[in-house]
């Protein structure tokens, strides 16, 4: 069975129209040189792709505007994830809204244990009016039948919706997710561009301000930090006449796609970590719960001696505490978490304005890197074969061009 395309790799090419070079697609997703090469060649097998050639030797990758559906009709196995990723979607919005519900039916089933035990112990009175008490009603929110739409994970920038009671419920008590996940693949993608914006020719000061680790002050002045995006790139170093190092990437500076200059950030900030994403009522709400379940296990915990009861009592006191005690252990983590991303940003933020202030070493090195910097835009004219059309017919067409320009100089 072939391998499940890397989904970096298929946006990559729909964003660059379905034609582009490895360079391209490696820049853009941010994928390693040498896995966007052979995920390119395993991609344009298996959805029907065709290679071009360029009059000077590079290869451009063609590709049919429906391929997502020519992988999906010949793999079963992308069917299945595609299949996977919507049941644990919904799977997983269970979990999350269960712990809403158990706390509400511990508490409710902690209120009614009490109440029946209260009467049980003054049934011999007459005049006890314990069966006419009134069940609390617990207020969900407006939204509240629309509490089991698993739609938890999609991300609206232009839509901010409230969390639902059994949402805040879960936000309060794990929050919501690492801010960051995708810090590496924004990452990869920030320094292709940024290579891509310089034509393929870097200095190292341009690339620090988008890592963590720049290393000691010894591999700062060796810039070993650079190696990574070497590797990543298929980039080597050059030495100008002044003996600084100049980093060209050949790979990244051909391409097939004409694009306008785009906005990269001066530097790569990470999001702090939020404590819940649920309003500051519904944390209200949910403390205010947790501590009423507290205070019922205390109460149930006291006047029951064994039995099924007893069980619920240590259920609930178990229940409570863990809903009370997690938090506020996830509240001094997030200070700490936040406080090292915080040191994070301020570091790279000052890479980025040590490159801002440019002195006469950096500017040397920059008038030596745009000397290397070439951009090859590859057209359509200059491409000499394709493999979606005859060799022949490319040949007779090939010698019609020739022949063309050939006419068009005798007459000059």
């Amino acid at each position: 069975m072939s391998a499940v395309p890397n989904p970096e790799l298929l946006n990559a090419i729909e964003s660059l129209n379905y034609r582009a070079t490895i360079g391209d697609v490696a820049s853009v997703s941010g994928l390693n040189i040498n896995l966007a090469e052979q995920g390119l060649l395993v991609l344009a097998a298996q959805a029907g792709g065709h290679l071009q050639v360029a009059e000077s030797g590079d290869v451009i990758y063609q590709f049919p505007k429906n391929f997502r559906s020519i992988l999906r009709d010949k793999d079963a196995r992308l069917r299945w994830q595609e299949r996977w990723q919507t049941i644990w979607r919904i799977l997983f919005y269970l979990i999350r809204i269960s712990f809403g519900i158990v706390l509400v039916l511990l508490i409710l089933a902690s209120f009614l244990a009490i109440i029946a035990i209260t009467i049980a112990a003054s049934s011999s009175r007459d005049d006890n009016n314990g069966g006419d008490f009134n069940m609390p009603t617990v207020w969900f929110g407006p939204d509240f039948f629309w509490i089991f739409t698993p739609d938890y994970d999609q991300r609206r920038p232009k839509e901010k919706r409230e969390l639902n009671f059994l949402e805040s419920i879960y936000s309060f008590l794990f929050g919501d997710g690492n801010p960051n996940a995708d810090l590496e693949d924004r990452r990869w993608k920030t320094i292709g561009a940024v290579i891509r914006t310089n034509q393929g020719a870097v200095i190292a000061e341009q690339i620090a301000p988008y890592l963590d680790e720049v290393g000691t002050q010894s591999e700062q002045e060796y810039e070993q930090y650079m190696l990574p995006v070497l590797a990543k790139f298929d980039g080597r170093p050059e030495v100008s006449p002044d003996g600084q190092l100049i980093y060209q990437f050949p790979s990244l500076q051909t391409t097939a796609v004409q694009e306008e200059r785009q906005w990269i950030p001066a530097f790569l900030r990470e999001s702090m970590y939020q404590f819940s994403k649920a309003s500051s009522g519904q944390v209200t709400l949910a403390i205010g719960l947790g501590v009423t379940l507290l205070f019922l296990a205390i109460v149930l915990t006291a006047m029951v001696g064994g039995g099924a009861l007893k069980v619920l009592a240590l259920l609930s006191l178990g229940y409570s505490t863990a809903f009370l005690t997690i938090p506020a252990i996830r509240y001094f983590w997030i200070k700490g978490r936040n406080q090292k991303i915080l040191d994070r940003n301020r570091d790279r933020e000052s890479r980025a304005n040590f490159l801002s202030r440019a002195g006469e070493a950096i500017q040397q090195k920059h008038a030596y890197d745009r000397g290397i910097a070439a951009r090859h835009l590859i057209q359509d004219s200059d491409v000499i074969n394709s493999s979606d059309r005859d060799l022949i017919e490319q040949d007779i067409e090939r010698s019609d061009q020739i022949d063309a320009e050939w006419q068009r100089r005798l007459e000059g």
